[in-house]
């Protein structure tokens, strides 16, 4: 039995290989703002449950996926209401951050599983999908740490300008749910959505 993670991030496939989970990465092609523009969800726990459906039935449709287990995954951080996904830019990473000093948002991480497992073969043909959300409070930072932090250029590309499980660790007094949702990824989530599709979490030890 084959797991596809359908995602790039080095920090969602060390999460599950930290786990346990035996798997492989196959990146789908998924243009995030199409899609978000396509569908007009401006709910961070919608789009992020949208986004990750997106890419995990990219892949789902490709013929390396036969047979396999897709997982799709996608975080949105949502700040005094509005949808943060990845700033890209030094400025808007700057500005975002300055904004969350002494603060908290929450961190939603969208799942979607795809049973390609032929339906003759112990197949459950489930497609469905589940969020983790967690509170992320983040310390009072000073002028120059947030200079330093942005100057390293790891906030450009994650949710909301930061991670838990690199250098933004620092700045994160407090989370409130599951942290690993906050890394992309919920393990327990995850488990859940295995089961719907008749395995069990344990059978993808290595």
């Amino acid at each position: 039995m084959t797991l596809i993670l359908a995602s790039a991030s080095p920090a969602r496939t060390k999460l599950l290989s930290n786990a346990g989970i035996a798997h492989r990465v196959l990146v789908s092609d998924v243009d995030e703002d199409a899609v978000t523009a396509r569908y007009g969800l401006t709910d961070p726990h919608d789009t992020a449950l949208l986004l990750a459906r997106a890419k995990a039935e990219a892949v789902a449709s490709l013929p390396e996926a036969e047979g396999a287990l897709v997982l799709g995954c996608d975080s949105v951080f949502e700040f005094d209401g509005e949808a943060h996904g990845k700033p890209w830019e030094a400025d808007v990473a700057r500005e975002r951050i300055r904004r969350m000093s002494g603060n908290y948002g929450v961190l939603h991480t969208g799942h979607w599983l795809i049973d390609c497992r032929d339906t003759d073969d112990d197949g459950s043909g489930a497609t469905l999908g589940a969020v983790s959300s967690a509170e992320v409070h983040f310390a009072k930072l000073l002028d120059e740490e947030i200079e330093a932090y942005v100057a390293t250029g790891e906030p450009l590309e994650v949710a909301g300008s930061f991670t838990i499980d690199s250098l933004g660790g620092a700045f994160i007094e407090r989370v409130v749910g599951d942290p690993h949702a906050v890394v992309g990824l919920s393990v327990s989530t995850l488990r859940h959505l295995l089961a719907s599709a008749g395995v069990g979490v344990t059978s993808l030890w290595k």
